[in-house]
């Protein structure tokens, strides 16, 4: 899919491109790419003399690689972006590639953008600037509101697990954690963790594309004030993220105590009961091996009487560990 946003009025507008002929009819600033094919890419090629690379969007790609400025001064930045998908969060790459040079018909350059999936801080920069006149000015504006976006999607983010651990935090510190809901607060625990390290993971990433940028001397004094604004409020999330694994330890160690709890409940009754039931054995022991014949040929409370003793021995030890309170 190749669409295209352009400036009118101080607003980001939309095409969806089908075609070469409705590629030359607009002067974009941000060309995206979605899963793009051979056609399309025949299309970048031909109309703005832009080759995308084979590997743009693999994830082995060498990290000095990630991040590089070729000969005629096009920017390739590399970056990952968050998708927390309720069934399995992932992170997308994306391939930027910032245009500042070759651009006669494109006076404010042309960000470029290639990547497998729709990416969700994309759909949030365009509702934004739809609605808000002035946020763009140019392709480098572009880039940098995608990161800014992506930081605070990243908080957002970190807000709900905040939420979820909240509410897991009350089952668990309940005090009548089953096995059923230590499982479920397991479960609940680990994804949270698996989610805050992608995020970790996906600050650092826009971290080192920010600085990049601040390195390559591309952007203006005020885009240089907005770019060292983004690396503070992502320095801001490195606390949280820390507060929030200190959190899942705490969590995970709770839960993995209530189950011990449990099992050493069950192994208390087996104890309980074995100890309990030690004089019902000795006396049956006893019983069946000092008679010389068979007692309810010489003695007809034999039996009775053996049955009483064993039952009697069983109770007293009983009534004794309920007394203590360890039957509880």
């Amino acid at each position: 899919m190749l669409n295209i946003f352009t400036l009118a009025n101080g607003r980001l507008f939309q095409e969806e491109i089908e075609s070469l002929e409705e590629l030359a009819k607009f002067q974009p600033i941000w060309v995206d790419l979605e899963s793009p094919t051979v056609e399309e890419k025949r299309w970048i090629k031909q109309y703005y003399g832009l080759s995308i690379p084979e590997d743009a969007m693999d994830e082995d790609i060498e990290e000095s690689a990630r991040f590089y400025e070729e000969d005629n001064g096009d920017l390739h930045i590399r970056s990952d972006f968050l998708v927390p998908d309720d069934d399995e969060p992932h992170t997308v790459r994306v391939a930027f590639i910032l245009n500042l040079v070759n651009n006669d018909l494109r006076s404010k350059g042309v960000l470029f953008s290639i990547h497998d999936e729709d990416v969700p801080v994309f759909r949030l920069l365009r509702m934004r600037a739809r609605r808000a006149p002035g946020l763009i000015d140019d392709a480098k504006q572009v880039l940098l509101k995608l990161f800014d976006a992506d930081a605070e999607y990243s908080a957002d983010t970190l807000e709900g697990i905040y939420d979820e651990l909240d509410k897991v935090s009350k089952k668990v510190l309940s005090g009548n954690v089953t096995d059923a809901i230590a499982g479920e607060a397991l479960g609940a625990i680990a994804r949270h963790e698996d989610l805050s390290g992608r995020i970790r993971r996906n600050v650092m990433d826009t971290r080192r594309a920010v600085s990049f940028m601040m390195r390559s001397k591309i952007l203006s004094s005020e885009q240089f004030d907005e770019a060292r604004q983004i690396l503070r409020d992502i320095d801001s999330l490195d606390a949280h993220t820390a507060f929030l694994f200190d959190k899942i330890n705490f969590l995970m160690d709770a839960t993995v105590g209530f189950i011990n709890i449990n099992q050493n409940k069950i192994i208390k009754i087996f104890s309980v009961a074995s100890v309990a039931l030690l004089p019902p054995t000795l006396i049956a022991s006893l019983y069946g091996m000092n008679f010389k014949f068979m007692p309810e040929l010489e003695w007809s409370l034999g039996y009775p009487y053996a049955l009483g003793l064993m039952v009697a021995s069983a109770v007293v030890p009983m009534m004794y560990f309920r007394k203590r309170g360890w039957l509880k």
